[in-house]
């Protein structure tokens, strides 16, 4: 008999719910936004990193002890963390202590402005760099900047601009400090010269182009980028971000993840980086792989940092290539079906629907062999995608990484393509009603601004950065809908839809708490939209006024 209470009492124990001890941490008062089965609710709580309650104000409450930290939401909105499912965070990163952004200018002199007041700390020659983020058509004079603005905002350091992955400005001092003086000089790529033959400074090419101009730069110190880890990915807390997705990308290689495993060495990330390895050298992709992976196996890491595979670069002969060869085709076949039979997650990037049917074809032959749906293997960007390639995709289990592109170049799109295109451009009301799982996403931020709110206002709107309507409204998602995939979407890329994305009990503390509500404020400002409270854990990672106090440095 006392054997039989003693197994009774302990069966009990296990099975009382965590919620029943004294939460760590608890928010009340609120709009919680969970995206789970409650719905909408006033107020959760916290215990070892993880949510163990949600519900009414005053149940939670009755949850909290004599050491439980209280939060009063006083009515604001709370989200589930944001998790872009596309970003060169990594990269970014190595760089931001260094340069000079034009991420939200609106006119040149704004942006001049920027370069001006990065060259009152700059020393006398030191290099002023904008990689990229920015677009034409966000400045009220809708054209690029000229040398002769350049200069005069950064008379005493070379300065070099990044427009996509298509040109480059460097002022005189810029090209006299590469030795650029003729076409020649810069392998690949034109001098661009203005109607009385002199050059204007800006510099035409393609990717591999302008990759290979940027690798010409200086790179920051170590001390720099480990500095400009941190502070990049506080600003991604300060816009609500918890956690991305980085497909590695050009001017990378295995020495400049050093910088972002010191920070996570020292226990200071405060972003969740799930990362996948970009092909190294051309022709030697399976041998790189296969060294770099030895020691690395898929899932290799922690909460915080973890290996998810390979891409978005599988192979450098599919990479941007419409017309692949058979020869390169069963190239692409043999590292895929590598990755498959490790039970590794395979990310590529490919633009255009016109093509898409040569990968697919492969992935469709690896399928036959090796199962590939378990795996969340997922094509990035395809922004012009139809429904029978959508359809391929979703029997396959592939999913779609879909980026707001178009907030940028819907202008050149729209002239290239036509509206009947255009209007369409990212079909994604067509894949939600296929199946197809989605995750949301920026590319930043040499193509775009990281700013999540602004991709979010994006899907809603359709509107390019400079006002331009794009899409039709049969192909836009509902907030909620938008929402879920800057979440729940973004995390089943990752494997993690069963620990993050949404604010339900078991899950990873991980949320923030806007300046404003998403669910009701006008489409047109979401995009201003900040993280007042941001929280990884549980802990807080970045807070503003009237939490200021709380962050945890």
């Amino acid at each position: 008999m006392r054997l039989s209470f003693i197994l009774f009492a302990a069966l009990a124990a296990l099975a009382t719910p965590a919620a029943a001890q004294s939460a760590d941490t608890i928010l009340t008062n609120g709009k919680i936004v969970t995206l789970a089965a409650a719905g909408t609710v006033e107020a959760l709580a916290i215990t070892d990193g993880k949510i163990v309650a949600t519900g009414k104000t005053s149940e939670v409450e009755k949850l909290a002890g004599a050491a439980t930290r209280r939060i009063d939401l006083a009515g604001r909105t709370v989200i589930p963390g944001l998790i872009d499912s596309h970003m060169h965070a990594i990269r970014a990163a190595l760089f931001y202590a260094t340069e000079a952004n034009w991420i939200g200018t609106k006119s040149i002199p704004e942006a001049m402005e920027r370069i001006r007041q990065k060259a009152k700390t700059a020393k006398p020659g030191e290099w002023i760099i904008v990689a990229g983020g920015w677009t034409p058509p966000q400045f009220a004079e809708k054209r690029r900047p000229t040398q002769a603005e350049l200069t005069a905002a950064a008379p005493d350091n070379p300065v070099y601009i990044q427009l996509f992955y298509s040109a480059a400005l460097l002022t005189p001092k810029g090209l006299a400090a590469l030795n650029i003086a003729k076409d020649e000089d810069v392998p690949g790529g034109t001098l661009e010269r203005d109607a009385q033959g002199n050059a204007t400074g800006w510099i035409a090419g393609d990717i591999a182009t302008i990759s290979r101009l940027f690798d010409r730069l200086p790179l920051p110190t170590f001390a720099q980028s480990v500095e400009g880890t941190r502070q990049f990915f506080r600003e991604l807390n300060r816009l609500g971000l918890t956690g991305v997705s980085d497909p590695g990308g050009f001017n990378l290689n295995a020495a400049s993840y050093a910088p972002l495993f010191q920070v996570w060495r020292e226990h200071q990330l405060t972003v969740r980086v799930v990362y996948s390895l970009f092909a190294q050298r051309r022709g030697k992709e399976l041998e790189d792989i296969v060294d770099l992976t030895q020691m690395l196996p898929m899932g290799f890491g922690d909460d915080m940092l973890r290996f998810n595979g390979i891409g978005e670069n599988v192979t450098w002969a599919m990479y941007n290539n419409d017309n692949p060869t058979q020869a390169q085709k069963q190239q692409y076949y043999e590292v895929a079906r590598w990755a498959a039979a490790r039970g590794m997650t395979l990310t590529q990037h490919w633009p255009n629907d016109k093509s898409v049917h040569h990968l697919l074809d492969v992935f469709e032959r690896v399928n036959k062999e090796i199962p590939i749906a378990k795996l969340r293997w997922s094509i990035a960007h395809l922004n012009d995608a139809t429904q029978p390639n959508l359809a391929r995709m979703k029997a396959l289990g592939v999913g779609w990484l879909m980026q707001n592109a178009m907030y940028f170049q819907g202008e050149a799109f729209l002239k290239e393509r036509g509206n009947e295109i255009m209007r369409l451009t990212p079909p994604i009301r067509t894949a939600l009603n296929i199946g197809v799982m989605i995750g949301g996403g920026t590319d930043a931020h040499r193509v775009m601004s990281y700013n999540p709110f602004v991709s979010l206002q994006w899907m809603l709107d359709g509107k390019t950065v400079g006002g331009m309507a794009t899409r039709d409204a049969d192909e836009t998602p509902s907030r909620e809908e938008a929402l879920r995939l800057y979440t729940q979407g973004s995390a089943w890329f990752t494997h993690d839809d069963g620990r993050r994305g949404t604010l339900a009990r078991g899950r990873l503390a991980d949320l923030a708490v806007l300046s404003a509500d998403y669910m009701t404020m006008p489409v047109g400002e979401i995009g201003a939209l900040t993280s007042v409270l941001t929280m990884v854990g549980g802990r807080a990672v970045y807070a503003a006024a009237p939490y200021a106090a709380l962050e945890e440095k």
